[in-house]
């Protein structure tokens, strides 16, 4: 799967966004992947982490285990699992830090892939990688379905993403004036517990 037959999925899913977005990171970009239109249609999910999957495991072998950052992550996190025949978990907040809950372990040096849903900074994703390394697992990679940092987000990992783009991303006191002048949309999640 290119990085165009996966943009596609986007677009098909009416998921590919153009305004003025809040991303989870606090940046502001003029284009938002509402990834969750994507996610709840089963065969287009099923798709794209079935070929995420095969991406992994054609890049670092067969692995333990595929942890994912809670919310956004666990859709994807769980179905790239699926695909990969390893059980799947997921962090969770707690005291402003990602901590493995609900019971979830894993056995020292177990080869744990951290599965994402899209990386803009890779913040969630170095979190995530922390709190996996913390509770003794061995992270051989992370994967995303968009890499929307092309190629530059540094998660600590290889990164295995199943697309990639470069889509601008500004600070809030530095945004073009096009982009100021639109209305800001804030849909992501990172700042909802705070609200």
């Amino acid at each position: 799967m290119t990085s165009e037959d996966v943009i596609n999925e986007f677009r098909a899913a009416n998921a590919l966004r153009e305004g003025h977005f809040v991303l989870s990171s606090g940046l502001h970009s003029p284009m938002f992947l509402q990834k969750n239109l994507v996610f709840m249609n089963a065969d287009r999910c099923e798709r794209l982490c079935k070929a995420l999957a095969e991406k992994i495991t054609a890049q670092v072998g067969q692995v333990d285990v595929a942890i994912s950052p809670a919310v956004g992550g666990i859709i994807p996190g769980y179905e790239t699992a699926r695909h990969l025949k390893v059980p799947s978990m997921y962090v969770e907040r707690e005291g402003g830090e990602f901590k493995l809950r609900r019971g979830f372990h894993v056995e020292p040096g177990q080869k744990v892939v951290m599965v994402e849903d899209i990386v803009t900074t890779g913040l969630s994703s170095r979190e995530c990688i922390a709190a996996i390394k913390a509770a003794g697992g061995d992270v051989v990679a992370a994967a995303c379905i968009v890499d929307r940092s092309g190629g530059k987000a540094d998660v600590g990992v290889p990164l295995i993403a199943l697309a990639s783009l470069e889509v601008p991303a500004y600070p809030a006191d530095n945004l073009p004036p096009e982009l100021a002048a639109i209305p800001v949309q804030d849909p992501g999640s990172r700042r909802l517990a705070k609200a």
